[in-house]
């Protein structure tokens, strides 16, 4: 079942953990004859042109707030590069994430380890007696996830017991990083260094989790929590700081609705807010099943969420688009001309 140019099956560690996975560079490619080629295409080539003119609008427009939203499992895919070069090039002013994406990759990676090129017809039950994780045809190993884990105990018994939002948490993880990343420019250090803030509302779902339960274990009576509230009121203060907003959605889930739902939340606190007015959507979910991944942006306007004006729904596999998509903006540069926002400045 193996396929000629897939890696070559492995029955021992080494032999499975063999070739990295390198992620991609877009300020080495110029997509933008490829985009203008779409534009005249149809059925995903032509919502790709079209995604890719929604955005090159938002960093156009000085007024609006770029909000990144992350799920699923792009960043060990190969897209990690291309998530902090859209903060490092003032491309995104905000980010919600799973916690995965944030720390079972991004910090994981940030601590020297790897994720590999596998094959989704490996016997997984070999893959278990190796302690090697996977995600379809990608490979983790297990025990570097327990040390990232247990590294985030480390930093967490290291801080004050009170109460954090994870935007806070990761804001401390980025100064562990700025002494001890083996791997620089990761996004959280990127972020960090720009003010732009993280957040991870289902934050626990992830190794962060793992090593916070470590932590509250060892620490029964004085020990850090995570307070998501808090936290779902800082976003909704962005939107509150911003004229106008616009996302760009990798998958769905949980980050997708957190961040919709600002406009909700800050209509309940009696303030008045625009829907957001650009919206980017890249996912595979089929739109039947009633789900939050699958809602289509125009179903979010019923909401009161979204702006039916500018949006794009993408149903692509997010690393054969995001990249177009991605350099087609950046070699445009109109980035260039945009002010950074530096919301984390709100929160001290």
């Amino acid at each position: 079942m193996n396929k000629k140019n897939g890696p070559t099956l492995g029955h021992n560690k080494k032999s499975l953990l063999k070739s990295e996975v390198e992620h991609i560079d877009i300020t080495t490619f110029d997509s933008r004859k490829i985009i203008e080629s779409m534009k005249k295409m149809s059925f995903t080539s032509r919502d790709t042109a079209k995604a890719a003119e929604i955005y090159n609008d938002m960093i156009k427009d000085k007024n609006c707030s770029i909000f990144l939203t992350i799920a699923g499992s792009t960043s060990a895919g190969g897209c990690m590069n291309l998530y902090s070069d859209l903060v490092k090039y003032n491309m995104v002013d905000a980010i919600v994430a799973t916690g995965a994406s944030i720390i079972d990759m991004d910090f994981f990676e940030a601590l020297g380890f790897k994720h590999y090129q596998g094959d989704q017809f490996q016997d997984d039950k070999i893959l278990r007696e190796n302690y090697i994780d996977r995600i379809y045809d990608t490979y983790i190993d297990e025990e570097h996830l327990q040390i990232c884990d247990k590294t985030i105990c480390d930093i967490a018994n290291k801080l004050p017991p009170k109460a954090y939002t994870s935007r806070e948490f990761i804001k401390e993880i980025g100064k562990y990083l700025k002494k001890n990343a083996k791997k620089k420019n990761s996004l959280i250090e990127v972020a960090y260094d720009h003010n732009v803030p993280i957040f991870c509302p289902a934050f626990t779902d992830s190794s962060a989790g793992f090593g916070l339960v470590i932590h509250q274990e060892q620490n029964p009576s004085k020990h850090i929590t995570i307070d998501s509230i808090r936290e779902f009121r800082e976003l909704t203060e962005i939107k509150l700081k911003s004229k106008a907003s616009g996302l760009l959605m990798v998958g769905g889930g949980v980050p997708k609705n957190f961040v919709q739902d600002t406009v909700v939340c800050a209509e309940l606190l009696g303030k008045k807010v625009d829907m957001h007015k650009y919206a980017i959507q890249i996912t595979v979910a089929d739109t039947r099943d009633g789900a939050c991944s699958s809602s289509t942006l125009k179903e979010a306007s019923s909401w009161g969420k979204v702006d039916t004006s500018k949006e794009q729904m993408v149903f692509a596999e997010a690393t054969s688009v995001l990249p177009l998509i991605a350099s087609d903006v950046y070699h445009n540069k109109f980035w260039q001309n945009r002010e950074r926002k530096k919301f984390s400045n709100l929160f001290g």
